[in-house]
């Protein structure tokens, strides 16, 4: 017996679970494994690349998946969004950026409106929208968000559309990776998870196995958030959003120093050698782009057996914990 929710209703799955359109590394083959195995898979758009978004549409072999924007790169060049809607995508979802000039467009096209916010102005904006899904990010989250957490996020926002927008379907993120983690999230008042951080460290995903393997050893304490990711590459995010890496030599280095690390003399040196890092998947020197829930992942497995047993288990988690925290005394 499967969860049954409304997110599961609305976007056909059989699982409530969907993964999260990690830049880069969130690819077709990604989004097909979860999809095939019950949930519902997201490519990830990242900051623009048309040739690697259709390649990774090419990868997902006509599965049923969806696309993920980052909302503020995806203003420089829109075209990207028509080339995803070709495809007839389940769902786009838009985040960090001004929803209005691309809702329309999404919903005209048929696909089903995710919109991922990380406050309540982000909430109100997404339903003033039309957004379908609404997810609460956490700051527990790999990659970028912002400062709430997603135990008080998730339920401020379930308590808020259950009045404003009881149509909008409300998706719960950050650090969550396992059973126990959906089951939380359901009893918080989300329909269904997304998850990335779990999922990054799949078979499928378009990750350096050295990478992961730093990310297996590592602790939730092991990460922080940090804009200096962001300014050794030259990317213009805005400043309510930081980035949750792992800590490493680069991030040792520079976190908190990020004044000299713009200098013109540095910046060009340490660009260098962050993307040639990147490239050879040496993760001291680099990005690894996981969230507090490292901590829970401890091996390397295909996507669809991950989702299988996340699903198993909070069904489990359910249904053994109703009778004995209800039973009297």
């Amino acid at each position: 017996m499967a969860l049954r929710t409304r997110l599961t209703e609305a976007l056909g799955i059989e699982h409530p679970i969907i993964s999260a359109p990690m830049g880069f590394a969130a690819g077709g083959k990604l989004a097909a494994a979860v999809t095939g195995a019950g949930g519902l898979g997201l490519i990830g758009g990242g900051y623009g690349d048309a040739e690697w978004l259709e390649r990774e549409f090419s990868e997902a072999q006509n599965a049923r998946v969806g696309c993920g924007f980052i909302t503020w790169s995806l203003a420089k060049n829109p075209a990207l969004l028509d080339l995803a809607l070709e495809h007839s995508p389940a769902a786009i979802m838009l985040s960090f950026g001004a929803l209005m000039p691309f809702a329309s467009r999404v919903k005209h096209a048929g696909a089903k409106l995710i919109c991922q916010v990380q406050c309540m102005e982000h909430a109100r904006e997404a339903v003033s929208v039309g957004a379908d899904s609404i997810v609460a990010q956490g700051a527990e989250a790999g990659g970028h968000g912002m400062n709430r957490a997603t135990l008080t996020l998730v339920p401020e926002i379930a308590d808020y559309l259950k009045k404003a927008a009881p149509a909008t379907i409300l998706i719960a993120a950050g650090g969550i990776a396992d059973g126990r983690g959906l089951a939380a999230a359901l009893m918080l008042g989300a329909e269904g998870v997304l998850i990335g951080s779990r999922f990054w460290a799949s078979t499928e995903a378009l990750v350096k196995p050295a990478f992961q393997k730093a990310a297996i050893a590592a602790e939730g304490d092991s990460t922080l958030r940090t804009r200096v990711l962001d300014l050794v590459r030259k990317l213009e995010w805005p400043k309510e959003f930081t980035a949750r890496v792992m800590k490493n030599r680069f991030t040792d280095e520079w976190h908190g120093r990020e004044v000299e690390l713009v200098k013109p003399e540095i910046i060009d040196r340490e660009m260098r050698r962050y993307s040639t890092a990147m490239q050879h998947g040496d993760p001291d020197n680099t990005a690894v782009w996981v969230g507090e829930a490292t901590g829970l992942i401890r091996d390397v497995r295909p996507a669809g057996d991950l989702l299988r047993e996340i699903a198993d288990d909070a069904e489990r988690l359910l249904t053994e914990a109703a009778p004995r925290l209800a039973a009297k005394s």
